[in-house]
């Protein structure tokens, strides 16, 4: 066994959990550490405090001077907070956070200093953008880029920092973030649902878009993972053969959470009640040391930036108790991997879930119209989702192990089927006095209120309707939930406002009543949109074959899957909803594609540093060791020596091969990455994905079956039994 093995065992199996003194009630933490609503009241004054609350409610802006105001009242409670800096804290195209820390420290006239911070400060700032990914929107020598606050989203202290929520452009004005198309997604989506939810209530003035994530990881020990060059440097294994018990048992779903990891987990959880994060749910996970966590559902926005600010907690946090966390969705080979389900509804200002049926047919037919939209909106843009979660990481996960396919498919349950079924068959134009009462009291007024449990969990299909909301559960582990809520919430934006126009249209034009004129559009949406709804398992090859019939895209790798977001249907959706411009769009395209070709060169280059530095010389060292004991044999049994060593000769063949078979697949790999290197843009990233990622099974192959066959106390690298069984 190696040293470096040997010793992050030794090490490992010492460990003891750090215990995490809890600090009060949930309820007392939360938001602790958050500029919130109840900091805002005891810190600001009535007008700060109003001007705040109307940027957020109605998107009003800020005047200068109250910007003052409230820059001073956010430095007084960070102060109170042990702040000594501050940062706009925003999501560049990354994937990540990021931030520049500043001090409230200033110099005075007279040698003396002070703690300053102004509206200026607060409302703008100019952080050098030349090095974030921008897809060709700027020059490198034009470093100028604005980060601008996002009043919806409050600030929070971090350790000893005020960090301020911001959007990200470029000093041409085009955004570099993900935030700031998503705002503009949710803007489109409140314009259009509040417009439509009017038909059923006139007192709804505003439509919130919710998101509740489901956060799934891996948690690996430090010193094992650092045992593991490709752990380290690409966050999954590119190699390793499977141990004898995996997952297969199912024992460790739902199971006891082991000490170590409660420690982890009452620390985040204490960390995230602070930072205002609504951190509800744990528990283990399918996969042996994989775990989950789940907050209350939130405005989408600050959903979002809970998530990004979650992982880089957890990032932190286990660090503290010595656990590597794994965010990739696909880390281990032949278990499963890591998700990060996106369940999505529509909420009012008065307090009504338009995914939710009611008591009434007058609620179950608003119910009805948003969730018909949504398959109509789903059905339309079936590309553009699926585009929305592709990147090279989730690529591995997608269609296996419990996770979806990439064919994007919706799945509603029987009960809802049958109601959509007997809508489709509502007579186009006036209803017959028969079909009125039909309508209203079988099939709308009869609705269950509650949904939660008539519609059984399809673990298999990538948009599922989950009694009242629709869970978008393709999205990867190690995405930023932002890119596809904004198309989600895009997608939905234009569809409720094709509906609106169509519906108006036969009530001002056909003279329609309302209701007469809401059935007959969505009878056509539903018979439009029947072939995105699939109610069976999505991972038999039937479905695939169906599916190809019904002629829906299959697009199973991230290249193919991104021509849709420059295509001319998907640049006009963003540019009619005033999501992104075209410039927008294209570039990131570009950003999407360069980031797909940089992580599979990444992991190319590790592993053929892997099979080459550390698997080949140990098989070699193993190799000549069995050499040495041929010739001991043939020493003392001479001529006869082959009855004695014909499984030793035959070992050292096979060895060989494998040997020869990392060597010579290496090589095409190195090769392949050079010409792929000459090209740009979709090229490239084909070149990647068709030419050299085909060989990393190859070269795996050769290197686990070497790990069967060398001695385990040479090999070099923490073996998956080791990995994901010691804690």
């Amino acid at each position: 066994m190696s040293t470096l093995r040997f010793s992050a065992l030794q090490e490992t199996l010492h460990r003891k959990p750090v215990f995490i003194e809890e600090k009060g009630r949930r309820s007392e933490l939360f938001g602790k550490n958050v500029f919130n609503e109840q900091a805002m009241r005891q810190y600001m004054t009535k007008d700060a405090y109003k001007s705040v609350m109307d940027a957020i409610e109605f998107g009003t802006k800020i005047d200068r001077k109250i910007a003052d105001q409230i820059a001073v009242s956010m430095k007084d409670w960070a102060l109170s907070k042990n702040a000594t800096h501050y940062t706009h804290w925003f999501q560049p195209l990354t994937g990540a956070t990021a931030e520049k820390h500043d001090a409230f420290f200033e110099t005075v006239q007279g040698g003396g200093a002070m703690e300053h911070f102004d509206g200026g400060k607060l409302v703008q700032q100019e952080p050098d953008a030349s090095s974030f990914p921008h897809g060709g929107i700027r020059n490198t020598f034009e470093a100028r880029g604005y980060t601008a606050w996002d009043p919806t989203s409050p600030a929070f202290v971090y350790g000893t920092t005020l960090c301020i929520p911001t959007v990200f452009v470029a000093y041409t004005g085009e955004a570099l973030d993900n935030k700031a198309p998503l705002l503009k997604a949710l803007q489109a989506l409140d314009t259009t649902a509040t417009a439509v939810c009017k038909y059923f209530d006139k007192n709804v003035s505003k439509v919130n878009a919710t998101l509740g994530w489901e956060q799934e990881y891996f948690l690996i020990d430090t010193a094992l993972a650092i045992a593991r060059p490709d752990l380290m440097m690409t966050g999954r294994t590119l190699l390793g053969h499977s141990p004898a018990k995996g997952q297969q048992l199912d024992d460790h779903y739902f199971g006891s959470i082991p000490d170590r990891v409660m420690s982890f987990m009452r620390d985040l959880e204490q960390e995230s009640m602070l930072l205002g994060v609504p951190v509800k749910t744990r528990h283990n996970e399918v996969a042996p040391n994989q775990f989950e966590l789940a907050p209350i559902f939130e405005e989408a926005n600050l959903a979002v930036d809970h998530n990004s600010l979650l992982m880089d907690v957890m990032e932190k946090v286990s660090q503290r108790h010595q656990f590597k966390v794994l965010f990739h969705e696909k880390p281990f080979q032949g278990i499963n991997g890591s998700g990060k389900h996106n369940n999505w509804s529509l909420v009012t200002n008065t307090g009504v879930n338009l995914l939710s049926p009611g008591k009434t047919p007058m609620k179950n037919l608003q119910f009805l119209t948003f969730f018909v939209n949504t398959i109509k909106a789903v059905h339309d843009y079936e590309e553009l989702l699926r585009a929305s979660i592709a990147s090279a990481s989730n690529d591995h996960r997608l269609g296996a192990n419990e996770a979806p396919l990439a064919i994007m498919s919706v799945f509603i349950g029987s009960q809802l089927s049958a109601v959509l079924d007997e809508l489709e068959n509502v007579t186009k134009g006036k209803l017959s006095p028969k079909e009125k009462t039909d309508l209203k009291l079988n099939i709308v007024g009869k609705i269950p209120e509650i949904l939660l449990d008539n519609t059984d969990r399809n673990r298999t299909s990538p948009f599922a309707f989950t009694g009242n909301k629709f869970e978008l559960r393709a999205v990867g582990s190690w995405a930023n939930c932002a890119e596809p809520m904004t198309i989600l919430n895009t997608i939905i934006a234009k569809q409720l406002k094709e509906f609106k126009i169509e519906v108006d249209e036969l009530v001002e034009v056909k003279n329609l009543k309302k209701d007469e004129a809401v059935f007959n559009v969505l009878r056509e949406y539903i018979k439009a949109s029947k072939k995105i709804r699939f109610e069976g398992d999505g991972y038999g090859i039937e479905w695939e074959k169906e599916a190809e019939k019904r002629g829906l895209s299959n697009h199973k790798t991230t290249p193919e899957a991104l021509k849709t977001k420059i295509s001319e249907k998907s640049i006009a959706l963003f540019q009619e909803m005033k999501v992104m411009s075209n410039i927008e769009v294209i570039a990131r395209h570009e950003i999407e594609l360069e980031k797909y070709s940089k992580q599979i060169q990444i992991e190319s280059r590790v592993l053929a540093d892997i099979a080459r530095n550390h698997v080949i010389p140990t098989a070699i060292q193993y190799q000549n060791t069995l050499i040495e004991n041929v010739k001991g044999l043939k020493e003392i049994f001479g001529n006869d020596f082959q009855n004695y060593a014909k499984e030793q000769i035959e070992l050292i063949k096979k060895i060989s091969a494998h040997i020869t078979g990392i060597n010579s697949n290496v090589e095409k790999m190195t090769e392949e990455r050079k010409e792929a290197n000459k090209l740009h843009g979709q090229k490239n990233a084909d070149n990647y994905c068709y030419k050299v990622k085909p060989f990393f099974n190859q070269i795996r192959y050769h290197c686990d079956k070497l790990e069967l066959m060398v001695d385990d106390n040479l090999w070099p690298l923490t073996k998956y039994r080791e990995l994901l069984f010691i804690r």
